[in-house]
């Protein structure tokens, strides 16, 4: 006989129950404005920001990753003034929050009006406005790059104390190099560790761009702000940009999974099937499942 299970059955009925109204709402209630939505959802500004959403997700994520790949290495190396630095870099942004730090490179040029290149402690022989260089996608670049770093390390870090310690030293007894050794061998594996949580910080970097409409920067939430101000409609162009969010990082999501897959390859876990096979398992055992005329399986 199988097994009964009324909690599960009550749950589901909560949760279909509400879900039902929340479409009923969506669908009747006129303060939606889906029209307004329509109109707006590919207007120019709101396209325009996208793409600068996207731009600054892939360059500050790739400052991030190398950023992150050099200070984990530092912090495992013997060489104590190397170890020491990453750590104190790491533990300064991952203790202070994005918002602030956007906002101090933002006005970097109250503390340093110019940047010189020259001898140090000795003659200056060009001089920059810092107010030139440090233009709002600079200084998005910087906050989001430098406080993705810092978390990205612990993630590499980590990646890396998971590949058998063994590996290290039949890689140093055959002579080889510690650079050759973390490229050939160390972070190869250390990758199966490391590819998780890097789409789930690609997906939050790309969220927290969110964050650049304290520096001016025209991404999707700036842009969304702007034309929410401008027209009085405030639901219609936030619904709008959490439908562009949502379309990019499902996107994300994707790529992750079969990126998962490609690292997972030969390891002792079996690899999770794709959405395909899925729905080709669930309608083979759709089919399986006997049924009389009576409404019960066979005797």
């Amino acid at each position: 006989m199988p097994l009964r299970h009324p909690g599960r059955w009550a749950a589901a009925a909560v949760l279909l129950v509400l879900a039902a109204m929340l479409a009923h709402n969506m669908l009747t209630n006129p303060r939606w404005q889906w029209g307004v939505i329509r109109s707006n959802l590919f207007s120019p500004p709101i396209v325009s920001g996208a793409e600068n959403t996207i731009k600054i997700t892939i360059f500050a994520m790739a400052i991030g990753v190398i950023l992150g790949i050099l200070l984990a290495v530092m912090r495992l190396s013997p060489n104590q003034v190397l170890s020491s630095a990453a750590w104190l870099f790491i533990w300064f942004f991952r203790g202070t929050p994005v918002y602030l730090q956007l906002t101090f490179w933002y006005a970097i040029s109250s503390l340093f009006p110019t940047f010189s290149l020259g001898v140090p402690f000795g003659p200056e022989f060009v001089h920059l406005s810092a107010n030139t260089i440090i233009t709002p996608l600079v200084a998005g670049l910087l906050g989001l790059g430098l406080n993705e770093g810092a978390y990205y390390a612990e993630i590499v870090r980590a990646g890396i104390l998971s590949v058998d310690h063994g590996q290290f030293e039949a890689a140093q007894s055959l002579g080889m190099r510690r650079a050759t050794l973390m490229r050939k061998i160390v972070l190869p594996q250390a990758m199966r560790v490391i590819v998780p949580p890097t789409g789930n910080e690609l997906n939050n970097m790309l969220k927290t761009t969110s964050l650049l409409v304290v520096v001016t920067y025209p991404e999707l939430m700036y842009q969304t702000t702007n034309d929410a101000a401008r027209t009085f409609e405030a639901i219609p162009f936030y619904v709008g940009a959490c439908m562009w969010y949502l379309f990019m990082t499902t996107l994300l999501t994707i790529g992750q999974f079969y990126v998962e897959r490609y690292y997972a390859r030969g390891s002792s876990y079996a690899l999770p099937p794709t959405p395909i096979q899925r729905m080709r398992r669930n309608l083979t055992t759709l089919r399986r499942i006997p049924f009389s005329a009576s409404g019960t399986g066979g005797s």
